[in-house]
């Protein structure tokens, strides 16, 4: 089936002028479909194989991004500019699936709007924490235990530390154990340390909220003119969690100015200036609908967020570098002894990121 059939099952406006493939994505194909209507739409084939259940994945973006609609509508917002919004098939479907077993979904395309891989200034980081933060403060009452979990145990510290780091060392060589023995020996000293926000949840302290989980800069949309923050996409991960996952990882991805294979661990540390001005963003839209515990935590989760991503790409590198995209054998080993150095920095400015964090 040819992606013309595949765009005539969707509830599209007009007659369709042309159909390109568009974009860079590595996990899913995408292509932009044009209407004589004016509107754009964007077609993508979702990977099954990276994500399992379609069903659920796309129940979940359904429901957050209508929920989400809702709620920019009745703020007198653009709801078709301030989220995605995600067309359904003419019979009523999320998705369209094919007989040989693809499965491709729909949503129209934001026009005049801009993403950035990397901010080349504090205000942008700001930009991005305000549109992070207004996705949570505009979920802040959606019943969030009704998603599906659609990656189980994705920010359980402990169970990835049990379940996966620990087999890993036991299945690994003797020589591929020595060549990571001090990054070994760091991880398993920070055992104690891994449920600081899992513990949280389980005793109620901080609410089961719905949470992005790649709340990366390319993934918040800025008007191209204006420069102000639009939307959130890249919805795929989107489920119950913390809102502390959501602001430690953008922390750590946007407040360290090196790359996150950087071999020179000297370019590696967390920047407050980004900091500070992420969480001052983040605060302003979502600081409202945290609780007090969530926001005493805010600087513990950007380490524990860098300590978890430490773990994951050293158990991939330990099993062989089966999961993560590699270019040469040690990359995974780069990119967990970056994560660590990275932590070990935020270790050394906890207090000063709790004192900017108490000044917000």
């Amino acid at each position: 089936m040819d992606i013309h059939n595949i765009i005539k099952q969707f509830d599209f406006e007009g007659r369709l002028l042309r159909v390109k493939e568009f974009g860079s994505g590595h996990i899913n194909t995408t292509y932009l479909a044009s209407f004589d209507s004016g509107k754009d739409y964007v077609v993508q084939q979702v990977n099954s194989f990276v994500f399992k259940d379609v069903d659920a994945l796309m129940n979940n973006v359904f429901a957050v991004t209508e929920a989400l609609r809702s709620r920019i509508t009745a703020d007198g917002g653009e709801p078709d500019r301030e989220t995605l919004h995600f067309i359904r098939t003419a019979d009523g479907k999320p998705y369209v699936q094919t007989q040989d077993g693809r499965y491709f979904r729909a949503y129209i395309f934001v026009k005049d709007s801009v993403c950035y891989d990397k901010a080349d200034s504090p205000a942008l980081f700001a930009r991005s924490g305000e549109a992070f933060g207004r996705f949570q403060q505009r979920l802040a009452d959606f019943p969030a235990a009704t998603l599906a979990e659609t990656i189980p145990h994705f920010h359980d510290t402990p169970w990835r530390f049990d379940n996966e780091l620990l087999p890993a060392l036991h299945r690994a060589t003797e020589a591929m154990r020595r060549s990571c023995q001090s990054e070994i020996a760091w991880l398993l000293s920070q055992r104690t340390r891994l449920d600081g926000i899992t513990k949280l949840l389980r005793r109620g302290d901080i609410p089961l909220r719905v949470t992005h989980n790649d709340t990366k800069l390319n993934n918040v949309l800025f008007d191209k003119d204006s420069g102000r923050c639009l939307a959130v996409i890249d919805l795929d991960t989107v489920m119950p969690g913390s809102a502390l996952y959501d602001f430690g990882d953008a922390v750590r991805y946007g407040a360290n100015p090196a790359a996150e294979d950087e071999q020179d661990l000297r370019k590696v540390y967390l920047d407050l200036d980004y900091f500070k001005a992420y969480a001052q963003g983040y605060l302003k839209e979502a600081g409202a609908s945290l609780n007090a515990c969530e926001k005493d935590n805010l600087a513990l989760s950007a380490w524990l967020m860098t300590t978890e991503l430490a773990l994951r790409f050293l158990t991939d590198y330990l099993n062989g570098s089966v999961y993560f995209k590699t270019a040469y054998p040690e990359h995974n080993l780069v990119r967990a002894r970056a994560q660590i150095r990275l932590a070990q920095d935020m270790d050394g400015k906890m207090a000063a990121m709790q004192d900017i964090i108490a000044g917000l």
